[in-house]
């Protein structure tokens, strides 16, 4: 059952995740690891899912690396995983582009041996120069030293009147030491340099929920995310429930301030919350009741009260604050009844 018409708070579930869905379609940075290193509980709970028998998938929108070099670092890191579990934004930007070129077509690469891989699985020739006689221009993450020439050569070649592609738009991407650009950044360097748009495939697109939906056959999925304009918007465009985890990029106060499209159906600290049921949230007068936490807005204002696990805290507050936006954004301040969870 999708919990997609509701999005005035967040949903509960008598079973643990792992057990409602057949299948997690999970995102990498931020979820499984950060800066290549294992987030907290994550090896464990996922070695968990899987042993109950579900199929555990790995959802990325970052097109650097190839599916068998993600697969090597998940099983280094202690989650085992085969090359035909990952699926990245370059695989469906170079379904795109091939749905839209003949076979053979040379493509004009920027990015990485990700975006390479792909494209030749396609059966397209990724080319290094606008003078290599490209059809097309496609455009993923190149890295960190990504050299600053390569975003020239992909506006030569678009200011010729090639078509562009890019496999995401994420404008930032988490590492060890914080938070740096991403791919979308760098579609924003050639846009800039264009005026041009391009075709975008990764989440939160349907491109990309239909390349996961193709190689994972999944039936009951459940994406499990840290962004909401990402992981959560790409399940609510693809009409499946989502489980945001506090591990990544999004913090209480964005939660709050969702709009329908980016509240997930779930809310959870880690990858734990896959293995357990999810409380409900209750309506009690004008107020929401979660746990032992009572949220609602009075005199204009946010205000939790009670007392128990932050958790349900934060979800009793994502109710009354989703409830009072309706369709819109939530600008209520937040700080104050977000102060007394440490969240």
């Amino acid at each position: 059952m999708s919990h997609q018409q509701d999005r005035s708070r967040p949903s509960g579930s008598s079973t643990p995740l792992s057990e409602a869905y057949d299948t997690a379609l999970l995102d990498l940075d931020g979820v499984v690891y950060a800066g290549g290193e294992a987030i907290g509980h994550a090896v464990e709970s996922l070695a968990r899912a899987r042993a109950g028998g579900m199929h555990l998938a790995y959802v990325t929108n970052n097109a650097l690396r190839t599916p068998d070099a993600v697969a090597d670092h998940l099983t280094e890191l202690g989650v085992p995983a085969e090359p035909s579990d990952v699926i990245t934004s370059a695989q469906a930007v170079a379904r795109l582009v091939a749905d839209q070129l003949p076979p053979g077509a040379r493509v004009l690469a920027i990015g990485g041996e990700g975006l390479r891989v792909a494209l030749r699985e396609r059966g397209l020739v990724p080319v290094e120069s606008a003078d290599d006689d490209p059809a097309a221009v496609v455009q993923g993450y190149g890295g960190p030293d990504m050299a600053w020439g390569r975003f020239a050569e992909a506006s030569y070649a678009i200011r010729r009147g090639l078509p562009w592609f890019a496999s995401n738009t994420d404008l930032t991407i988490p590492g060890a030491r914080g938070i740096a650009p991403g791919n979308g950044a760098a579609v924003e360097v050639v846009r800039i340099a264009t005026g041009a748009e391009p075709q975008v495939a990764g989440k939160p697109l349907p491109p990309m929920h239909r390349e996961t939906v193709l190689r994972t056959g999944a039936k009951r999925p459940i994406v499990v995310g840290d962004r909401l304009d990402t992981d959560i918007e790409g399940a609510f465009n693809g009409g499946v429930d989502s489980l945001l985890v506090l591990t990544g990029v999004t913090d209480a106060a964005q939660l709050l301030a969702a709009p329908p499209q980016h509240r997930p159906t779930y809310v959870d600290r880690d990858l734990r919350g896959l293995l357990t049921g999810q409380p409900e949230v209750t309506p009690a007068g004008d107020a929401y009741r979660c746990g032992g936490w009572t949220a609602a807005v009075r005199g204009g204002r946010l205000v939790l009260e009670g007392e128990g696990e932050a958790l349900d805290g934060l979800r009793a507050l994502c109710a009354a604050a989703w409830a009072f936006a309706g369709p819109g954004v939530c600008g209520l301040e937040t700080g104050k009844a977000l102060a007394g969870l440490g969240l």
